[in-house]
């Protein structure tokens, strides 16, 4: 045997022998995710995840995932990815079907408390008027010649809201999931630096120091009635949002019944974590080379940038609105927590109140916008389901 010629074919064979500066620059690219998900603790719990996805996916010759497999014309062929397929193939499974996005609504839903916006139903026009981003750039997207399907995948980062975001671009535009989980979770990440900003200045000092009344305290039988009477309306009125608010509402009745305490905990936490393990790492998978490394996913940056920007905006000059009609009832700044990220977006609400009057305490009247623009983004992206799916 010559032993010089084994590690010669040991070399060939070798990930290095097939790395391409692409698969370098993506390696860079992951590390730096890493670096923002455990140094800088930006959405650790799933940019971690992501991040190791993106490492494993551009390491050359690991086999562990086959994006023709999800791109072929005749449709994925799920009996050939449970053959053939990788690792990370067979884990996104649940991204490409949408169970992974499901089941951590059903999560959220148990770790949400209704009752600031059952309290204040006014905090529904909130979340409605924070999704104007997710319309605007909808529009700058057809302008830039994304396909409208590709256009809403896009505009949806600016619900704020992670899994609606997968759910629908799993579906509209699979081969930009990589680059749009990643922006919008990025962007969640990074919203008490974007919006206080924003805040500042379109909200005046007088109107940002308002305090509000005391929230009414919500019954037990109110709390158990809501889910089960938003997801018949909702459902009836837009078939397509059925899985995704059904599922937020499932985990909310679960929290609030008093008689399921136990498949709560699990929704909350076992099921949770796991689901969050598995989609982190197979949306993580889709950012090969090929995929992420075009003008296209500057483009996503730039216009999930926009349209987080722009629900931010809609909720606060809503706000200022509602603060009028009222007048001075309504602190502005909670309209910004009508972005979907529960509950980072009522927190900075109440940080900057508590800046601007040291005696202001916004944070549960920020919960009801905050927990409104949860069903508000759900319902934009049935809405965009319906029109492009």
């Amino acid at each position: 045997m010559d032993i010089g010629q084994v590690f010669v074919d040991l070399a060939k064979d070798s990930g290095f022998a097939g790395m391409t500066w692409q698969n370098a620059v993506m390696i860079v690219i992951a590390l730096f995710f890493l670096f923002l998900g455990i140094a800088k603790k930006f959405e650790p719990l799933l940019l971690v995840g992501i991040a190791f996805g993106m490492l494993l996916t551009n390491l050359p010759l690991g086999e562990i995932y086959h994006p023709e497999m999800w791109t072929a014309a005749e449709g994925v062929n799920y009996a050939d990815v449970l053959q053939r397929g990788g690792l990370l193939d067979v884990l996104y499974i649940g991204v490409k079907t949408g169970l992974y996005p499901c089941l951590i609504f059903v999560g959220v839903g148990a770790m949400t408390d209704f009752g600031p916006m059952i309290a204040n139903p006014k905090s529904l026009l909130l979340g409605a008027a924070a999704q104007l981003g997710v319309f605007c750039a909808f529009i700058l997207a057809i302008v830039f010649k994304f396909d409208p399907g590709q256009a809403a995948s896009i505009g949806i980062i600016g619900g704020a809201d992670g899994p609606t975001a997968i759910w629908l671009t799993k579906s509209l535009a699979p081969e930009l999931l990589s680059a749009i989980a990643i922006a919008a979770y990025s962007y969640m990440a990074l919203i008490p630096i974007i919006q206080p900003p924003l805040m500042r200045l379109l909200v005046p000092k007088k109107e940002r120091m308002i305090k509000m009344e005391q929230l009414r305290e919500v019954s037990k039988r109110e709390k158990i009635i809501f889910p089960i009477m938003v997801t018949v309306f909702t459902v009836l009125i837009l078939p397509s949002v059925a899985a995704l608010l059904g599922c937020l509402m499932f985990g909310n009745l679960l929290k609030e019944t008093g008689v399921t305490d136990r498949l709560s905990d699990t929704a909350q936490n076992a099921l949770m974590n796991i689901v969050t393990l598995f989609l982190g790492i197979s949306v993580g998978a889709t950012a090969q080379a090929a995929a992420f490394l075009n003008l296209d996913t500057i483009l996503i940056i730039i216009l999930g940038l926009v349209a987080f920007a722009f629900s931010t905006v809609g909720g606060l000059l809503f706000g200022r609105v509602m603060c009028w009609l009222t007048r001075g009832k309504i602190n502005p700044l909670i309209g910004a927590a009508g972005v979907s990220a529960v509950p980072m977006a009522a927190r900075v609400a109440h940080v900057q109140g508590l800046k601007d009057n040291p005696d202001n305490y916004l944070l549960m009247h920020a919960m009801g916008p905050n927990v409104a623009g949860v069903i508000g983004s759900a319902v934009a992206a049935g809405i965009l389901m319906s029109v492009f799916g």
